[in-house]
């Protein structure tokens, strides 16, 4: 693992895109968030280079189950601006974007899923608050810390 100074988890459903789509097309635009804070991640955190560990979400085995890089600084979403997506949003404008998204880079596939299970289980390990087992938080886009990062990577 390469020494990062940031890493973020993304969440996707691998129905709607998972890390073998990624896999395949290699970089893809991160689009849909409707989320202030996790689209405040992206505009104000994320920086090229970042480490992202891919998280398939809603599906019968949920985790980790590959590794990206953030690509692109956060630029605006243009599935806001079409009548016809499912991520339209009637209140924005070109000159006024409400959602931003960032390009990620495919970097591999783990050799297994580390199940969210499995992570829950290592609470102790991964500090008070760690976001994805925080009670309620339901956010697609989360902040790890390099040693979070490093400790969930060790699980493979």
């Amino acid at each position: 693992m390469t020494a990062r100074k940031r890493y973020w988890l993304m969440k996707s459903e691998p129905d709607a895109f998972s890390i073998d789509d990624l896999q395949r097309v290699r970089t893809e635009p991160w689009n849909g968030v409707r989320n202030y804070q996790a689209r405040n991640f992206m505009r104000d955190g994320m920086k090229v280079g970042d480490g992202v560990l891919f998280y398939h979400s809603n599906t019968q085995v949920p985790g980790i189950v590959g590794l990206a890089t953030v690509a692109s600084e956060a630029y605006p979403d243009p599935t806001q601006f079409d009548p016809k997506s499912d991520y339209h949003d009637p209140k924005a404008t070109r000159e006024q974007p409400r959602w931003l998204l960032v390009d990620v880079a495919f970097d591999r596939k783990l050799k297994r899923t580390i199940p969210l299970e499995e992570i829950k289980q290592h609470a102790e390990e991964l500090g008070e608050g760690f976001p994805l087992i925080a009670r309620g938080n339901r956010l697609s886009i989360l902040p790890v810390t390099a040693a979070q990062a490093k400790f969930l990577l060790s699980l493979e």
